[in-house]
């Protein structure tokens, strides 16, 4: 198969070119910048064809999707700096991204009748509660910017296209970009104790492992909404981190704190991030192996 995949400077395009060339199928990777930007590791995404694009642009995204002439788009750029999203001089690029770009996508991806994937985010949903949040639930409740403009990003795929997979992931971790290991890593080497709310819930999601899962799909016609992160039982933001550092062999103490004790922060934050994934398994598809599995194989990966 051939693919379009948009944000190969991201932590996920970058492991879905992979995926994809190591499978065999043929890749033309895209992102913003003039030449691909993400981390320089000397795998296949490094040197797979590339388009610089500008997925706000209408006429560009459908000059380069066309000339491509894909079987499917895999469409992972998106803005995801939550916080910044909420600044007023932010929030009409944030939307012209998510939403406006992902209209854009679409658009073409109709009129070449071709397969979407569309990467979203459990802050599609308001964050309360203890359930787990149902792939196909439609109780949308966006508590900020980012969820707002993502779930607006959802709405144009699965108005315009009926050849789509929306899958939400949370917690995302992988070796190209700024992730919430990496930070805890290097916060855990320069002090003694560190502060970590204990009541958001979820699980973390390894892009390497979603990669995985997201070509499987686009070799089949399971089309629909998914729910994707790594199994192994539902954590907080502070199981992770003793986890990060037990694993790390960093003997930082770590203290477990409320999302109100910490503060901080600008964009409202889910208390529930947890995903009901048993679709996965409905389907067919195998789910992603456990997040201590992957943080294991991530920390080795990064040399830690």
């Amino acid at each position: 198969m051939k693919f379009f995949v948009t944000g190969v400077g991201g932590q996920l395009g970058h492991d879905v070119m992979n995926e994809l060339l190591k499978r065999g199928h043929r890749g033309v990777g895209s992102d913003i910048a003039p030449a691909y930007s993400g981390v320089a590791d000397g795998s296949p995404v490094t040197e797979a064809p590339y388009v610089s694009l500008d997925i706000t642009d209408r006429q560009a995204v459908e000059k380069a999707i066309t000339e491509v002439n894909p079987d499917a788009v895999i469409h992972c750029a998106a803005w995801t700096a939550v916080d910044m999203a909420e600044d007023d001089d932010k929030v009409a690029k944030v939307r012209a991204i998510n939403a406006g770009g992902t209209q854009n996508v679409a658009d073409v991806c109709k009129k070449l009748d071709c397969k979407m994937t569309y990467i979203s985010t459990d802050y599609v949903f308001d964050g309360k509660g203890t359930e787990p949040w149902k792939p196909d639930c439609k109780d949308y409740k966006p508590m900020n910017v980012y969820g707002q403009t993502k779930l607006e990003g959802e709405l144009a795929v699965a108005n315009t296209l009926k050849k789509y997979f929306i899958v939400r992931i949370a917690w995302v971790f992988g070796l190209n970009g700024k992730n919430f290991i990496k930070t805890m890593l290097s916060v855990g080497k320069t002090h003694d104790t560190v502060r970590v709310v204990c009541d958001q819930i979820g699980t973390p999601t390894y892009t390497y492992d979603l990669a995985r899962l997201l070509v499987d799909m686009n070799e089949t016609e399971k089309y629909g909404y998914y729910h994707a992160t790594n199994e192994g039982g539902y954590i907080s933001w502070y199981d992770f981190t003793k986890e990060i550092y037990r694993q790390a062999g960093l003997t930082t103490t770590v203290l477990p704190v409320t999302t109100a004790e910490y503060g901080l922060s600008k964009a409202v934050r889910p208390f529930n991030s947890r995903l009901d994934k048993s679709k996965l398994v409905e389907k067919g598809f195998t789910p992603l192996p456990t997040w201590q599995d992957a943080l294991g194989r991530y920390l080795k990966e990064i040399g830690q």
